[in-house]
């Protein structure tokens, strides 16, 4: 085995390890339930036995043994459905407690995940349902495996011990069986979901470019790559389904040849020798000692199954979050000064920043100028904790500011950028999204600052108007204006805005502009921009190759 694919397999085990410990309250209970039906079957079998031991003339057995039966049978199914109630409770535990963790990792890493957005919504979505099986049916599967033929096997002991050795000995060869056709189970389930989430991860993306794919006449290319895609995936799903119906097999087959070893070995049960009673029990708990082990067998593709889904989730799961201090207060001002602060994000390519240094004072507005790739929009990435430079210093009211967590971080500004993302919702609803305890008339204080009210008035329900996903039915500027309303709503210390007015026309530039000029009174700002008005918005500061203009280079000869 490959070190990068042993790595992966032991990190999805601990997962596995570390959710089922969490778990193991919710686990326990079907593992209970089954235990207790299983001991039912035993007692009723010995009963039924008992009756048709008498019907072929052996009496011992009457109409209150018939009773017994039948109550425990109502019992034995009352107790299986419980089970698999408990069974379906543990599922849903497992997938909102992994669902819940893996969605908060990945709005902690949030723009700084390299992943796709299908490969994301894979991982929330596919990756975890795949690991419902594990909780739901695998776990109480492999403990009714290894408890419940050992009580069947000794019940049957102890009515004929030649019946439970012969049980005990096919309990034995079972593991043999199933380790002969599983062997590659594992890696062909991890494939199988890598190429689920290739699939997964494809399709949506293409379905997002879908116009773009259409505008280059690439639909029929892109079409055939999707192809191949799902034709890689039906090939894994094969490979794992064969080990499924290898390992059923060879199970009917032990349970067969049990059956018939039983039936030799009770021969003379029809000619009167021997115990019928002990005989019949013998036969009836055949069904009742492998059934632990087809369910066994049966959920063995969960576990495949889960084994896959935990490999792809134990990187995201396995990071924890980066430590750091709290914030004890909201400050009311801020003064962020930046002292040869160096970021590389690729080491084949130039740093993003390169020794840059500036102070923004308490309350001025500071605007990044440079043409693209100067490093202005890593500098919005650093303070709102999306980045963390290799050197240098970044210091908030003379603190160091990466010593915060970078959800503290978060909590000290508010950003708009040059393409700001609307939900479908209301109006005031996308604008309660920066403060979700906000009042109605702080919601509409925020509207009309940022000019918002202007438009929303000519709509059919105002504030109250349903907007589409991304924005859809809105202009650029109408859109900008929202987010701007959402910055004035979040009414935090340090304001950080990305080409506010890029796309905009003339006059809805100077309409933004004017509500900028407002956002930042009395905060400190820092805009990343290009647009030719940057000087109205406050100081400017030039920067080239990720330093400040004129500024010498990092470790350039003295």
């Amino acid at each position: 085995m490959e070190p990068h694919s042993a790595g992966r397999d032991g990190a999805a085990r601990a997962l596995l390890r570390r959710e089922s410990k969490a778990l193991r309250r919710q686990v326990l209970l079907p593992i209970l339930l089954g235990l207790a039906a299983l001991a039912v079957t035993i007692a009723g079998a010995w009963l039924v036995a008992r009756l048709l031991a008498a019907l072929l003339g052996h009496p011992g057995a009457g109409w209150a043994e018939l009773a017994a039966a039948a109550a425990l049978a109502l019992l034995g199914a009352a107790l299986v459905l419980a089970q698999e109630r408990a069974q379906l409770a543990a599922g849903e535990a497992a997938r909102a407690r992994l669902r819940d963790a893996a969605f908060a990792r990945l709005l902690e890493l949030g723009p700084a995940d390299p992943s796709g957005v299908g490969e994301r919504a894979s991982l929330v979505v596919d990756r975890v349902e795949a690991l419902d099986g594990y909780f739901a049916r695998w776990i109480p599967a492999a403990a009714l495996a290894m408890l419940g033929p050992p009580l069947v096997c000794a019940a049957v002991f102890g009515a004929d011990a030649g019946s439970g050795v012969i049980l005990g000995i096919a309990g034995l060869l079972y593991p043999v069986a199933m380790a002969l056709t599983g062997i590659g189970a594992a890696q062909a389930s991890r494939r199988q979901f890598e190429a689920l989430g290739r699939l997964s991860g494809r399709f949506l993306d293409r379905m997002r470019g879908l116009p773009t794919l259409v505008l280059f006449n690439r639909q029929e290319a892109e079409a055939e790559a999707l192809g191949e895609a799902a034709t890689a995936l039906r090939r894994h799903t094969m490979k794992v389904l064969r080990v499924a119906f290898l390992s059923g097999t060879a199970l009917e087959m032990l349970a067969a040849g049990v059956l018939a070893m039983l039936a030799f070995r009770h021969r003379d049960l029809l000619g009167g020798g021997g115990n019928p009673a002990a005989a019949l029990f013998s036969l009836l708990l055949v069904p009742a000692f492998f059934a632990p082990l087809r369910g066994f067998a049966a959920a063995y593709q969960d576990r495949l199954h889960a084994a896959g889904a935990a490999a792809a989730l134990a990187p995201l799961l396995a990071e924890q979050g980066t430590p750091g201090l709290a914030l004890e207060e909201m400050p009311p001002r801020v003064v962020i000064t930046f002292t040869d602060v160096r970021l590389t994000y690729d080491p084949a390519r130039p740093p993003a920043l390169d020794g840059l240094s500036f102070r923004a004072s308490a309350g001025e507005t500071l605007v990044l100028a440079g043409p693209s790739g100067a490093g202005k929009s890593s500098v919005l990435r650093i303070l709102m904790g999306f980045a963390r430079p290799e050197a240098g210093r970044v210091s908030v009211n003379g603190q160091d500011a990466m010593a915060l967590r970078p959800a503290e971080l978060r909590r000290l500004s508010a950003y708009v950028g040059q393409k700001p993302h609307l939900f479908r919702a209301t109006l005031r609803e996308n604008i309660r999204f920066a403060r979700p305890d906000a009042t109605p008339g702080q919601v509409e204080a925020a509207a009309r600052a940022a000019h918002v009210t202007d438009f929303a008035e000519g709509l059919p329900q105002g504030l109250d108007t349903l907007v589409g996903e991304g924005g859809w039915g809105l202009s650029g500027g109408q859109a900008q204006r929202v987010a701007l309303a959402r910055a004035f709503l979040r009414d935090a210390p340090l304001v950080l805005l990305d080409e506010p007015t890029a796309h905009l026309d003339p006059g809805t530039e100077s309409l933004v502009i004017e509500s900028l000029q407002r956002l930042c009174l009395g905060r400190t700002a820092i805009i990343a921009s290009h647009s030719s008005a940057r000087a109205r918005l406050g100081r400017v500061l030039e920067i080239e190759a990720g330093r400040a203009a004129g500024a010498p280079r990092v470790g350039a000869a003295q």
